[in-house]
């Protein structure tokens, strides 16, 4: 290859580059990120994530509520008291 040769592709890949830094800043994509591997979708904005991140805190709180509900019903159902009135009623039918 010539020296000429050389020069061209280094000043296409700096081109490159700087379109895709350009991007990144424009409309806030990820594209850079994404190309070194450091994020999962070029296109996932800030925005995005943030709602993202709020459904996931939603998610959380559901299932920390439904293990708690299932303790209580364990709870319940575990207690003597409950196994006697179970008896009671089918020694009723």
């Amino acid at each position: 290859m010539t020296t000429t040769m050389f020069i061209l592709l280094f000043v296409g890949l700096l081109a490159m580059t700087l379109l895709g830094y350009w991007l990144d800043h424009r409309h806030g994509w990820n594209l850079m990120a994404w190309l070194g591997g450091e994020a999962s979708s070029p296109f996932q904005t800030q925005e995005r994530k943030t709602l993202q991140s709020g459904e996931d805190k939603e998610k959380d709180e559901k299932i920390q509520q439904l293990q708690e509900r299932i303790q209580i019903l364990e709870r319940i159902v575990t207690e003597p008291a409950y196994e006697l009135n179970q008896e009671l009623n089918k020694l009723k039918r």
